[in-house]
């Protein structure tokens, strides 16, 4: 168990000092628990465990050791909420937190939570496979429908029924849309081709020019 001591007052005001095995207090550097203070005896005063209870004991002080504002002559068993006094720094006793003893007889009070057992027959209903919920549902084994169904020599099954197509519901509008037509796609021209054609209107060009000019000539020859 372990027992805290929180300063009052002092240079330890307010922080928690863990009391977990015998300590000594005092002004010297040799003590446990060192309090820089002029009245406070080199050694103090002790802190000691006995069966988990904690006792405080005065060593010969000269100022003295109190417990609740009494100053005390011999060992002193501290009990939560005590103020312990080293001449004049004081520190509350906080104790450490007490088991519950009659935490068994709370676990008996609360509701018991029924586990329902896993039987064969819930074992069998998760682990069905399809084909055996299609016979609970008076569907025809795979077996049945083999034997039922007529074979030919070649091995082709005989008198099959083709399923029907789900009737299109009024109202709905059910139209296939065409596909494009592809769009011819010119192959590009290349540069010989180009040259090629410049070439050809030049020479059509020249042609022309020439029979312009022959034309001009025999007008004016005929016309001399």
């Amino acid at each position: 168990m372990t027992w805290k001591l929180q300063a009052i007052t002092g240079e330890f005001t307010g922080q928690e000092i863990i009391v977990d095995h015998d300590l000594l207090v005092g002004r010297g550097q040799d003590a446990d628990l060192v309090l820089q203070a002029a009245e406070v005896s080199r050694k103090h005063a002790a802190l000691v465990l006995k069966d988990d209870q904690l006792w405080v004991q005065d060593l010969n002080s000269s100022n003295g050791t109190f417990v609740n504002d009494l100053r005390i002559e011999q060992d002193v068993q501290l009990q939560e909420g005590d103020i312990v006094q080293f001449a004049g720094l004081k520190f509350s006793v906080l104790a450490p937190a007490q088991q519950n003893q009659d935490l068994p007889e709370q676990n008996q009070n609360l509701p018991e939570i029924e586990v329902e057992p896993v039987t064969e027959t819930t074992e069998q209903q998760v682990l069905k496979t399809p084909a055996q919920e299609m016979n609970d549902a008076g569907m025809p084994s795979l077996t049945e429908r083999a034997t039922e169904t007529s074979v030919s020599r070649e091995g082709m099954p005989q008198s099959v029924g083709v399923p029907k197509p789900a009737p299109i519901p009024e109202g709905v509008d059910v139209k296939v849309q065409a596909e494009p037509e592809p769009t011819p796609i010119e192959p590009p021209v290349t540069r010989v081709e180009q040259e090629k054609e410049q070439q050809k209107n030049a020479s059509v060009g020249l042609m022309t020019v020439i029979t312009i000019v022959i034309l001009a000539i025999l007008a004016w020859v005929f016309f001399k």
